[in-house]
């Protein structure tokens, strides 16, 4: 009878372990989603930032190049060379996209969603 008395014992003992365990389970995963968040807001943030910075100095820098071109192209004519550099680039960049931004995009956020 002492031996059954036991085992109820640590049977309830058990139970309440694994309530106490499941607990905390789900508030890791909480802080785990909460973290993952945080981390993925800030580098969207920090992207937004740093894409609002390039395409100002890219659009100062166009302007330049035109008014730089200007005295012997003219300003249409500057116009028109930057704007087909800028087509050019958006070729090249359309053309790269799977290396340059998908496959990068999708390591950034494999790090950031699955680390462990």
């Amino acid at each position: 009878m002492l031996s059954n008395d036991k085992n109820v014992e640590s049977i309830a003992t058990l139970v309440e372990t694994l309530k106490d365990y499941v607990v905390l389970q789900k508030d890791y995963l909480k802080y785990d989603v909460v973290e993952k968040l945080v981390r993925l807001s800030a580098a969207l943030l920090l992207a937004f930032f740093i894409f609002g910075l390039v395409f100002a100095v890219v659009f100062y820098l166009s302007f330049s190049l035109v008014y730089w071109m200007a005295p012997t192209t003219g300003i249409a004519g500057g116009f028109a060379i930057v704007g087909g550099i800028y087509f050019l680039l958006l070729f090249i960049i359309y053309n790269k996209r799977k290396s340059w931004i998908e496959q990068p995009l999708v390591r950034m956020l494999t790090s950031v969603l699955l680390d462990k």
